[in-house]
């Protein structure tokens, strides 16, 4: 139940709801106070560029979604206000930053690598006799 309200103030069935939304809001606060306690530079000269791309998009976005939940609070519609557009503009920069991650964590191909493995894999050791024998004779008749 929300602190300092009694089941009076409000029906009894959303008193589950409201229990989950309070212990949300407390771990949303508890992980803005972990964050707001280092100064941003200090943060930023720790994390190189794309993971600092990555948290100023995380926190615009969170700023966002917490202004979201405030209009929907007001009884105002959040769809039909210009937060959504934002939402939707942070959300393609976010895509764009994860295509970016992929690209770095995909394999990439060592050409000198492949061509040892395709090498040592179809190699016949009865081949390579045949060739040693071949130039032995070619050294040979000269």
């Amino acid at each position: 139940m929300a602190e300092g309200a009694t089941t009076e103030d409000y029906p009894q069935e959303i008193d589950e709801q409201l229990t989950t939304f309070d212990s949300s809001v407390n771990a949303v606060k508890t992980m803005l106070e972990k964050l707001m306690s280092m100064s941003r530079n200090d943060l930023l000269q720790k994390l190189d560029p794309l993971e600092q791309a990555k948290l100023d998009l995380m926190s615009v976005y969170t700023l966002n979604s917490l202004f979201w939940m405030y209009l929907v609070t007001k009884g105002i519609n959040p769809r039909e206000h210009g937060i959504k557009q934002e939402l939707e503009r942070i959300r393609t920069y976010m895509n764009r930053v994860k295509e970016i991650t992929d690209k770095k964590k995909a394999a990439r191909l060592d050409k000198g690598a492949a061509s040892r493995f395709l090498r040592n894999a179809l190699f016949d050791p009865d081949d390579k006799e045949l060739k040693k024998a071949a130039s032995k004779n070619q050294t040979i008749s000269v």
